[in-house]
Order: structure tokens, then C-alpha cells, then sequence
């Protein structure tokens, strides 16, 4: 391909409107910044990678709602805190492949990073339709599938890295918002395929020569394994590398020989590194809280409403995809609301917003959960309320148990979170979590600015990912053994405390070019 660098406006093609022709100049120095055959090749392969980063989420959302009466299916010793290290290991797998693709893009061309991660991730999607082969430790297997569809996410360092350094200061929170509204897409069509596969059942079809089972388990995995062929079919077909820096002047297609730009050598001002951990910080909260709501919804709503587990996984679809709706509205506004206000304001607003969403989450009143005594469905209620008992009128009529575990001693004394206060606190959180992700990620491209952006996204992503481990380990533990309104008190806390560090340091999140005087 042939590059297009700043140079002289006499030397540039003029009277056409050709794909070779100049089609931004530089207001300063009358250079040309790109012309319409670089814009149009650049575009299509940021479109690429938001298609990837579509996927990825897919990946991950196809089956957060099944995973549950998925794995107390085939292990039927699982409990719920070994549910939280199978929620987890997804998140644990990509906190450690992030850095690693994120170095790796530094230094290769971004393709081979992310045709290898996504062939693991079709590899281990295929794996997780397994699972119930094995005679025995089926829940370890499940553990193992998770970890390594996990490990093939960890590209999504790799996809925000190549979209901070492929748009100019002026297009990157647009491109943020955009990468972050295919990611909420696949949380909306990941839960909604999900819900859409309960028709096939739990016993579905068997191809016995293969030993594969295609039911409302398995089919959104080998759903998720398709469509990341599909993904590495298009990133050989159409994906190419190209950069521009802060101003929107091309710098070219990168081709990794010696001779190359060097992107670094353009600045020799370091980059503010409180600023950089102060944004890890953050971000690992948003997604610590958020992986907790995620993980706490199906046995949430199991326990309060005594949903069936085909209930719980198809009505918790509906609502995870209405959440996904709401997101992309939210980051299409944002996207407008930002060149008024800033990315700092609206971080600090989304805060707000979860602190309440989850605040509203604290049971009160006297009335409480459907107990079930082990195997005896229903035998002692609580108060049980209309509500509850119309939810629960379907599983009555099956020998599946419902209703809140014996086992769990605060099923006795804790009221029952009514179903007004869970589906209000969702449109909250909601609407506050995709603010604070794009904003997030928006103002940490812009604090590294021209800086190679590899390891540093993968450093993100990877602490984004290992509160994605942790926050399901923490409520899972606490969930079971003290009940939701301790869960969320310590929620509470939690995003209190990071809405404090954000004030602290509210001043150091500009962007590199501003705070060096260059915009």
C-alpha cells in the first residue's frame, strides 16, 4: 500500500476528487492529514475491530445465564461458591492473556495476536459443549472451558490499543463509544440467543457418532465457536493496520520494520502515571461491581422468586438483553453529551448512578423467600407473596426444588427483594456502568496519547479482568453465607469509595496532547 505522510500541499493532487486525492488538511501548516483512500481503509478495519469486540462479548454473554443450571446439571456436588470460580476463570484466563497480547501487538502486526486468541476461543467454546462427557470432575472441565475462552478474550487489548492509536484526539471518544456499543450489543444479543435456545430444551438433540449434545445449553456455545470462525475469516480479508496521531495526521500503514515510524519518537514527555493507576483503579471497580451484578442475577432471582432454572435463565435473557438496549442508547448519547460536558464529569455522574442502583437494592419489609427443604419442594413458606407464588406456579408442577436453600440460613430472617426494586435497580445500573466503561477507557487512551498503547490497554484490560475474577469469587461467598443485604452494604462501600478517588484525582485525567500544551 502506498503511504500518505504529512508533506507539502504542492505536491498533493488538486482539481480531483479521486481516492488519492487530499481529503483533510492540517488548519495549522496547510499539510495534508489523510487522504480519502487512507480514511476509507482505516475505517473499515476500526470496523473490524469493533465486529471483534462484538464477538468477544458474545462470547462471554451467550452463556452467564445458563451457566448455573448448566453446571448443577452436569455435577450435581456443585454449589455456588464454586460457581463464582467458574464465573471467574473466563475473567482469570484473559487478566493474563491481556498484557501478553497487549506486548505482542507492540511488536508483531495485530494480526497474529488476534487469529491465534480467537482460534483458542472457537477452540474452547467447542470444548465447554463437551463438558458432560466425561464421567466424573464434569465441573472442572467446565472450570477449564471458561478459563480458556477467557485467554482467547484477552484480544480485546489488542482491539482498544489499535483504535486508540488508528483516530486523532477528536475521534476517539466516538471510536470508544462505538467499540463499547458493540460490546454492549453482545451482551444484548449474547442473553437474548441464550433465552432464544430455551426452546430447544435440556435434553435437546444427540449426535451419538460425535457424542455432542445440542440443547439449551451447549447451542449458544458452539453458536459462540462459529462466529469466531467468521471473525478470522474477516480479519484476513479486510483488516489492515494504519495510525494517525492526536492532530488526525496519517502516519501510515504499519509494516513493523526498523525503518518504520516510531510513534514514541514523536514525544519525549513521559506519560502521567498516576493518572495511568489512578484509571486502572477505577476501572477495576466498575467491572468488579459489575461482574458481581452479572454473577448474583441467577441465583438472585432463583432464591427470591423461586424461579425454575429454565425460568431463571430465560427471564434474567430478557432483562440482561433490555439492559444491552439501554446501553447502546447510553453510549449513542454519550458520545454527544461528552463534547459539552467531558469524559470526567460523566465518569463521575455513572458512579453516582450504580451507587444508587445498587442501594436500592436492600431488602426491607416482612415478607420473605419460599424456603426449600432439600428435596421437598415448598414445603414451608414465608409470607410468600402474590408475586411470588404466581412466578413460582410453573415450577410447582416438576420435581425440580425451588425457592431459597434451607442450607442458607439468612433465607429465614432476610425480606424478599421485590421484583419493582431488582428490575428498577437494573435500569440503574444499566445506565451507569456503560457511562463510566467508555468514559473510563476514553480518558485512559488520551492520558497515554502518542505512546504505544499495547501493554498499556492490555494492563486495562487485565484489570478489568481480574476484577472479573474476583468480584463473582466475593459475592458468591458473601451472598451465601450472609445474605444480600450485607452483599450489597459491601457494594455500597465499595462504589462510595471510588467515587472519593475519582474527586481526588478528577484534575490529573486530561489528555496527554492538553496537558503538554500540544492541543
Amino acid at each position: 500500500m502506498v503511504k500518505y505522510s504529512v508533506v507539502d500541499t504542492m505536491t498533493s493532487v488538486t482539481g480531483d476528487d479521486d481516492e488519492c486525492s487530499p481529503l483533510l488538511r492540517s488548519s495549522d501548516t496547510g499539510s495534508i492529514v489523510e487522504t480519502q483512500q487512507d480514511h476509507k481503509n482505516r475505517w473499515w478495519s476500526i470496523r473490524v475491530m469493533y465486529l471483534t469486540m462484538f464477538l468477544s462479548s458474545v462470547g462471554f454473554s451467550i452463556v452467564v445465564t445458563s451457566i448455573w443450571p448448566y453446571l448443577q446439571k452436569i455435577d450435581p456436588s456443585a454449589d455456588t461458591s464454586f460457581l463464582g470460580w467458574v464465573i471467574a476463570a473466563y475473567s482469570l484466563g484473559q487478566m493474563v492473556a491481556s498484557p501478553l497480547f497487549g506486548l505482542w501487538s507492540n511488536h508483531r502486526p495485530r494480526r497474529e495476536p488476534l487469529a491465534v486468541s480467537i482460534s483458542i476461543l472457537v477452540a474452547a467454546s467447542c470444548l465447554y459443549a463437551y463438558v458432560h462427557v466425561p464421567a466424573s470432575h464434569n465441573k472442572y472441565y467446565m472450570l477449564l472451558a471458561r478459563a480458556l475462552i477467557g485467554f482467547g478474550s484477552g484480544n480485546v487489548a489488542v482491539v482498544r490499543s489499535y483504535v486508540a492509536g488508528a483516530t486523532s484526539l477528536s475521534e476517539r471518544t466516538s471510536a470508544m463509544a462505538n467499540i463499547s456499543a458493540f460490546q454492549a450489543l453482545g451482551f444484548i444479543l449474547g442473553p437474548a440467543f441464550q433465552a432464544a435456545f430455551t426452546v430447544i430444551g435440556e435434553v435437546g438433540v444427540t449426535f451419538k457418532a460425535i457424542d455432542l449434545q445440542v440443547n439449551m445449553y451447549t447451542a449458544p456455545s458452539l453458536m459462540g465457536a462459529f462466529l469466531g470462525i467468521v471473525n478470522i475469516i474477516l480479519i484476513f480479508a479486510i483488516f489492515r493496520e494504519h495510525q494517525v496521531d492526536d492532530h488526525g495526521r496519517h502516519i501510515g500503514s504499519i509494516n513493523y520494520e526498523p525503518e518504520g515510524t516510531d510513534p514514541e519518537k514523536d514525544s519525549e514527555e513521559p506519560v502521567d502515571q498516576i493518572a495511568v493507576v489512578s484509571s486502572n483503579i477505577l476501572f477495576f471497580i466498575i467491572l468488579f461491581i459489575f461482574a458481581i451484578f452479572e454473577t448474583i442475577s441467577t441465583p438472585l432471582t432463583m432464591d427470591m422468586y423461586a424461579w425454575t432454572r429454565s425460568q431463571a435463565v430465560f427471564y434474567n435473557g430478557i432483562i440482561l438483553a433490555a439492559i444491552g438496549v439501554e446501553s447502546v442508547v447510553v453510549f449513542i448519547t454519550v458520545k454527544i453529551i461528552s463534547k459539552k460536558t467531558g469524559e470526567r464529569i460523566l465518569l463521575l455522574g455513572g458512579l453516582v448512578t450504580i451507587w444508587v442502583g445498587f442501594f436500592i437494592l436492600l431488602p426491607w419489609g416482612h415478607q420473605y423467600p419460599s424456603i426449600q427443604w432439600e428435596d421437598i419442594q415448598n414445603t414451608t413458606k414465608h409470607n410468600s407473596t402474590f408475586l411470588v407464588s404466581s412466578l413460582s406456579t410453573s415450577g410447582n408442577h416438576t420435581d425440580e426444588p425451588t425457592g431459597c436453600p434451607a442450607s442458607q440460613s439468612w433465607c429465614f430472617y432476610t425480606p424478599i427483594i421485590h421484583l419493582a426494586q431488582y428490575i428498577t435497580s437494573d435500569i440503574l445500573i444499566g445506565l451507569g456502568y456503560p457511562v463510566c466503561s467508555v468514559m473510563c477507557y476514553t480518558l485512559y487512551s488520551k492520558v497515554i496519547g502518542p505512546k504505544p498503547q499495547g501493554v498499556y490497554m492490555g494492563w486495562l484490560t487485565a484489570a478489568g479482568s481480574a476484577a472479573r475474577t474476583l468480584g463473582p469469587v466475593f459475592v458468591t461467598e458473601i451472598y451465601t453465607h450472609l445474605g444480600p443485604r450485607w452483599t450489597f452494604i459491601m457494594i455500597c462501600g465499595i462504589v462510595a469509595s471510588s467515587i472519593l478517588h475519582m474527586v481526588a484525582v478528577y484534575k490529573r485525567l486530561i489528555a496527554f496532547s492538553v496537558r503538554y500544551g500540544k492541543i
